[in-house]
Formats: structure tokens, C-alpha cells, sequence
């Protein structure tokens, strides 16, 4: 299969312009204590400009009110909207919203898109995508939140963790069990819960970069649906089809996660060689140090390497759909992940106790880039999942295939007459 990276230059100038504006206009915002409400007065008018470029919500196509530019050309923009956590949302493609937004687009009745899916693409409404439950590891099986349709009315009851913004969302998308007695991956359903209704109770979590939950874009919680109501029509899909639509909404989400990785990978690496070209020790630069020299170029390799995996994945989505790159959506996960923590660390390192401190992005970024390895699917999950799929190629064999004594005799048959020619010309 040939496959190419190649951009073409309205594209690339494109790009060019985001990562100007990204430094800018958006790196400036990360150093002001803002909450929430403050964020989003200041980041309006970027929004705004970012819509005139031409790149804003564009992991949807224009039919839908986004750009179309396909997996591709999205992860080359997430590359660079990664190097900032509050640069998603100036581009209209933060998580949650963007991967509930194709979700609605999947899904959606008009009505519901209407709704709810365009106000959120046009960035005047929020949401939430409620799941993952405690105690329930990486197995949504064992899901027990429920719904049950009372007449016309869904009532739901159920407690769900670490829904990401659930208490800053005008709405949730609820995973609920609707079917009880269907096969395990038929049992649920997904529901529009408005978060005006009652009986929705919310904690917010403290994380470990952000224990205060201050973020001024993110918040987590524990959330609560206590006798919840909501009119049948906020059913969506069909009933049971929670799990496959969930599958389709993570795949490709798992590449924008990857690139935006790449993003903050660079941004730790330039801190990195900068202080390795400015610091000297003990009658030497740091940069000529070979312990520091190593890390350098490890980091370099292991960046290149991460986002070429990511983008030939994200090219293979494009080309054959995310279900035949199941495999390379998983790899790149928990490569990326480990990418990830490793060239932070050593951006830390280098920069000793002034790395620890909060007077470099580093120590946070260290911090969040840990839980890269839990959401999305824990690492574990998806390694035995690229296992499982590399070994159904391979067939138990009692004599190795390459077993050298078995070929010569092999050989030996085929080319017999060849040699015994050769023989008698001697």
C-alpha cells in the first residue's frame, strides 16, 4: 500500500498561520489566572478570527459546519494546537464537544442537530460525554447506570465518573443500560440529558494537575442521575448501539489525542535544548554532556517516530475507515503515551529544581501527561489488543518455519537435478 504526507501549500499555509497565532495569542493566556467564564470573554474574539481562516471546527465537514480536511490534515493542526491545552477550544475541536459533535453528526435525528449539534460547533454550547463508571477498569460491560422508558419519558438512575466538563456542560451524552437482557455489547443506549433537568448531582474531582480544579477550560467530575427525565425522543441511535457508536466516536478521537501529544513532545523538547545550549557545569555546556547529548537524540528519534505512526495511522482512517486501522489506532496510544512521559522527564531533568517548580509549564504538563495512559483505554488494554490481532496471522507450526536443517533438506529436493549437473560438469 503506497502512502504519502505530502501538503499541499494553501494547506500548509494554513498550518503555518495557526502555529503563529497558537505563540502569539494563545501562549500568552496560559501565564493569566482565569477562570472559566474569564477564559471564554477573552478567548471570543480569537474564536472569531480563527472562523475567518477557516479553521475552526474542522473535524466536521462543511455540510455540517465544519472544514472536512479529514484525519490527515486534522492531525497536522492538532500537532500544533497540543503545544497549548487552551488552544483546542480557540479552534472549536476540544474534547469533549468535537467527539460529541460527531457523534450527533452519526447519530442525530435533525431535530437533535438542530438542537444541540450545531449550537455546540458554533461554540455557544457545551457538553459532556458521561461513561466510565468506578471500579469498572476498561470493561463497560460491567456498566450498571440504567434507563428505562416510562411511557414517554426515559427515567435514569446511575452515578458515572470523571465525565469530563459535566459541570460546566448545557448537556450530557449518557451511556445507559437500556436493554438488560441483550447480548453484553447490545445492552446499551445513549441519551441527551439537558443538564437543567433534575436530579443530576455533580462533585468535581481534583486531578493531579489540577487538585484545586481551577483549569480554566477542563474540569472532571463525579456526576449522579438520580430519577432523571428526559423525553424519549432523546434517545440517540437506535436502542442498544451505545457501544458501537462509542467505538466510532474514540478511534479516530485517539489521533487527535496523539497528535496534540506531539505538540506538547516539541514544546518540552525546545525547553530541553535550550537549556542544554545555556546552562554550563562543571567547565562544560550541558549540551556537551554525553548523558544530555543522549537524551537529545532519543528524543528527537522517538518523537519522529511517534508522529509518523500517528500520521500514517490517521492516513490509513482516511483511505480504508477507522475499523480496518483498529490496530494502528491502538498502537499508537500507548507509543505515543510513553513518548509522551519520556521526553517531558527529560526536559525536567535538565532543568533540575527550576523543571520541579512552577515557574516552567513542565511540571504540569508531567503531570497530565501521566494520565495518558489511563483515558481513551488504559495502555494495558490496548497492548493485548494490538497482540491479539498480530498473532491471528500466525499459525502453530511443530517445526519452525525457518528452521535452517528442514529448509536445506527442502532445497536440497528442489534444486537436486541443478546440482547433479553441476556435479557432473566438474
Amino acid at each position: 500500500m503506497t502512502w504519502d504526507f505530502s501538503t499541499e501549500p494553501e494547506f500548509a499555509a494554513k498550518l503555518d498561520w495557526a502555529r503563529d497565532f497558537v505563540r502569539e495569542e494563545i501562549y500568552p493566556l496560559e501565564v493569566l489566572d482565569l477562570d472559566h467564564a474569564g477564559f471564554r470573554r477573552l478567548t471570543a474574539p480569537l474564536q472569531q478570527r480563527v472562523k475567518e481562516h477557516g479553521l475552526w471546527a474542522a473535524h466536521l465537514g462543511p455540510e455540517l459546519g465544519g472544514q472536512g480536511y479529514g484525519q490527515l490534515k486534522l492531525g497536522l493542526l492538532h500537532e500544533i494546537l497540543g503545544t497549548s491545552e487552551l488552544a483546542p477550544y480557540v479552534f472549536g475541536c476540544q474534547a469533549p464537544d468535537s467527539g460529541n459533535a460527531e457523534l450527533l453528526a452519526l447519530a442525530g435525528t435533525d431535530e437533535q442537530r438542530a438542537r444541540w449539534m450545531h449550537p455546540l460547533l458554533d461554540g455557544t454550547l457545551l457538553s459532556a460525554f458521561s461513561m466510565t463508571e468506578q471500579g469498572t477498569g476498561s470493561d463497560p460491560r460491567q456498566f450498571t447506570t440504567s434507563a428505562r422508558l416510562d411511557g414517554d419519558e426515559w427515567v435514569l438512575n446511575g452515578r458515572k465518573w470523571f465525565v469530563g466538563n459535566a459541570s460546566r456542560a448545557d448537556f450530557h451524552i449518557v451511556m445507559a443500560v437500556t436493554e438488560p437482557d441483550a447480548p453484553p455489547h447490545h445492552r446499551m443506549s445513549m441519551l441527551i440529558v439537558p443538564t437543567g433537568v433534575a436530579g443530576i448531582e455533580t462533585r468535581e474531582l481534583g486531578l493531579m494537575n489540577d487538585p484545586e480544579h481551577r483549569n480554566p477550560v477542563w474540569s472532571h467530575c463525579e456526576v449522579g442521575y438520580h430519577d432523571v427525565r428526559v423525553p424519549a425522543e432523546n434517545l440517540l441511535g437506535g436502542r442498544g448501539e451505545a457501544f458501537a457508536l462509542a467505538q466510532k466516536r474514540l478511534g479516530p478521537g485517539r489521533i487527535h489525542h496523539c497528535m496534540r501529544w506531539i505538540g506538547v513532545c516539541r514544546r518540552a523538547f525546545d525547553m530541553l535544548c535550550e537549556r542544554a545550549v545555556s546552562i554550563d557545569v562543571h567547565g562544560s555546556l550541558l549540551s556537551e554532556k554525553q548523558t544530555v547529548q543522549n537524551w537529545v537524540a532519543d528524543s528527537a528519534a522517538a518523537i519522529e517516530s511517534a508522529r509518523l505512526l500517528t500520521l500514517r495511522t490517521a492516513w490509513k482512517i482516511d483511505q480504508v475507515g477507522p475499523k480496518e486501522a483498529r490496530t494502528d489506532i491502538a498502537m499508537i496510544k500507548y507509543h505515543g503515551a510513553t513518548v509522551l512521559h519520556d521526553v517531558i522527564d527529560r526536559a525536567i531533568q535538565v532543568h533540575g529544581s527550576l523543571g520541579f517548580s512552577t515557574d516552567l509549564p513542565l511540571e504540569q504538563m508531567y503531570r497530565w501527561a501521566r494520565a495518558a495512559r489511563i483515558y481513551d483505554g488504559p495502555d494495558e488494554v490496548h497492548r493485548v489488543t494490538v497482540a491479539k490481532r498480530l498473532l491471528k496471522k500466525y499459525s502453530a507450526r511443530t517445526v519452525p518455519t525457518e528452521h535452517v536443517p528442514t529448509r536445506r533438506a527442502a532445497a536440497l529436493e528442489r534444486f537436486r537435478g541443478q546440482l547433479d549437473l553441476a556435479l557432473a560438469a566438474q
